[in-house]
């Protein structure tokens, strides 16, 4: 297999996912434990899997669950399983490298970006087309008015009656209110 880019896979896999409605949290804990297996092989053509130790990497609980899941996502074209029905011996995965022209990306875009070798560069203007938001240049100032009208307040407090009704039980209860 030519060789993966990590970073770069997983965008597209990202990518590949959200665009995705079948999928659940379940296939994608899946497909990211297979992923990391796979990345732990060396990325590798093939690879084998234990049924345990993907469930325990991808919080599967059901054994039922994880066999749906993979070949679902199996059919979906995520990666290829072929099952060893030996339990002894692993099912064998073949990963897709979703960041090729041969493998599925989800368009043109996307696999042009996959494919180069630079650095990707960012316009300079985006990051100096910024707007200052009003709402928090005006909390700043009422911080400041709160903070001088705070210490006015505390003087006040000190001498407030011992005997005052601070829970207000006697009055201005309403009954008709919920709890």
């Amino acid at each position: 297999m030519e060789e993966v880019n990590y970073i770069k896979h997983l965008n597209a896999v990202f990518l590949h996912i959200s665009k995705d409605s079948r999928l659940n949290p379940t296939h994608i804990s899946l497909y990211f434990a297979l992923f990391y297996l796979w990345n732990n092989n060396f990325f590798r053509d093939e690879f084998f899997i234990n049924r345990d130790d993907v469930m325990k990497l991808s919080k599967i609980g059901s054994r039922t669950t994880y066999h749906r899941c993979i070949r679902e996502l199996n059919h979906w074209s995520y990666f290829e399983y072929l099952p060893s029905h030996n339990s002894f011996h692993g099912s064998k995965i073949r990963m897709f490298n979703f960041c090729t022209s041969g493998g599925l990306a989800m368009d043109s875009s996307q696999t042009k970006n996959c494919t180069s070798d630079g650095q990707a560069l960012v316009s300079i203007n985006k990051h100096i087309q910024t707007v200052t938001n009003q709402k928090n240049n005006n909390k700043q100032q009422n911080f400041k008015n709160s903070n001088a009208n705070h210490s006015k307040k505390q003087n006040k407090q000190q001498t407030v009656n011992q005997y005052q009704d601070n829970l207000k039980t006697t009055t201005d209860k309403d009954y008709n209110e919920p709890l």
